[in-house]
């Protein structure tokens, strides 16, 4: 069960759930975050990137990461991809790439260490040679986490082609070659990008042991991966070449999700934040303003965060699904969001549930302007009592498990070569 994947379509419980918690929408939120948002430049990427933006993305969000914390060199998703190789079948290339993978998290750890990245006395960048090595290491890591994500995208990146065809010549050299010289620039020109700004002051005035890179979330049903948490500020790194459009539903729909999987408060978030690294704009707010500008004001976040954990133990590993295997499952989860619906009592906003202000006239029945035109939208959507019935599709065909481990191997080995 993903995070990502239950935020795609808005059938899946998960959706449903924050669709109606998030009373006002991503709007307020979108133009607070464009107002912070003040940059005359946008690092375009170059030409040879085109479709590999999203390994782009994955690489320097992981360099980043280093440049505050090197505790985890290599992320647990590449760690998991390197193992998967292992099961590939035909001519050995599933052995040759773990064994290169395997010598990839060697070689990475003692450059993180050797460069001691995390050291806040040196710059977030070194030199120019180093971090275009570095950033063919990422790279190369980056596509061994696909594996971890999706095992038919994997058999189309570089690294799964180029020891399908060769496995006898797939080599850690060889790999460092794989990687085109406009990814590698793309990484770096980012990285040079971030180090005379506010990322490079938040740096600063921190120290290892304030930071988490990749921090996950104890007895959460869901797997999420957030980039960073910095003393306090839950942090979401975006590579986006368009970034004013950037925070849409789903980035802020996302960063409420790690929000409220810490349940335990763990990292004792305060505030959620944003750093655009194509711009070098790092926008942010406090918990209590964010979660108001998402009209997430019907509960506390004490609360929130326990009917949320609620859901995705309803929903036994299914929240991110968008049918459901019978119509007996399917009214068990319908049943369940409407246990969970928060309830604006006489005297309240149907909208917010915030008490209701006097009036010397009639009686309001909204608290402002702005939820009595929301309370249409959300109605209709069926997301408040007495609209449609939830949109929680029929099953159309028996809900397939997801695959382990073994399985992913067993399918990435059947494709196409």
């Amino acid at each position: 069960m993903s995070l990502v994947d239950g935020l795609r379509s808005p059938y899946t419980p998960l959706r449903r759930f924050l669709d109606r918690e998030l009373s006002a929408g991503p709007r307020p939120l979108r133009d607070s975050y464009r107002a912070q948002h003040r940059a005359d430049h946008v690092l375009l990427p170059p030409p040879g990137v085109a479709t590999e933006a999203g390994t782009v993305g994955t690489a320097i969000d992981q360099r980043l990461r280093l440049a505050f914390t090197a505790a985890a060199p290599v992320d647990d998703a590449s760690l998991k991809g390197i193992d998967l190789t292992g099961g590939i079948g035909g001519r050995g290339a599933g052995l040759r790439m773990r064994a290169v993978g395997n010598e990839l998290v060697v070689r990475l750890t003692e450059t993180v260490h050797r460069l001691d990245l995390d050291n806040r006395e040196l710059p977030v960048d070194r030199g120019q040679d180093e971090e275009e090595d570095l950033a063919r290491m990422l790279i190369a890591a980056a596509w061994y986490q696909v594996l971890a994500r999706n095992a038919y995208g994997f058999t189309f990146t570089p690294l799964a082609k180029a020891a399908i065809e060769d496995p006898g010549a797939f080599t850690f050299p060889r790999l460092l070659e794989l990687p085109h010289r406009d990814l590698v620039a793309d990484v770096t020109a980012q990285l040079h990008k971030a180090a005379p700004g506010p990322l490079e002051a938040l740096r600063a005035r921190t120290g290892p042991e304030d930071c988490v890179g990749g921090p996950t979330f104890a007895g959460a049903r869901i797997t999420a991966d957030a980039d960073l948490v910095v003393d306090g500020l839950l942090l979401d790194f975006k590579s986006a070449r368009r970034p004013l459009a950037e925070m849409s539903q789903r980035t802020a729909w996302q960063l409420t999700g790690y929000l409220l999987l810490d349940a335990a408060d763990q990292y004792q978030v305060d505030t959620v934040g944003l750093y655009l690294s194509r711009t070098g704009v790092l926008t942010s707010w406090p918990v209590d303003d964010f979660l108001a500008l998402l009209g997430a004001c019907r509960r506390e976040l004490t609360e929130l965060r326990g009917v949320f954990a609620e859901l995705l133990a309803g929903c036994r590993g299914q929240a991110d699904a968008r049918y459901f295997g019978t119509d007996e499952e399917t009214e068990r989860v319908r049943q369940l969001l409407q246990r969970l619906a928060p309830v604006a009592v006489p005297g309240c906003c149907p909208v917010c549930t915030q008490t209701l202000p006097d009036s010397s006239r009639r009686p309001r029945r909204f608290c402002t302007t702005w939820c009595r035109d929301r309370e249409k939208v959300l109605r209709r959507r069926g997301l408040l009592p007495g609209g449609p019935t939830p949109l929680l599709p029929a099953p159309r065909k028996p809900l397939m498990e997801l695959p382990d481990d073994a399985e992913i191997v067993s399918l990435t080995a059947r494709l196409p070569r």
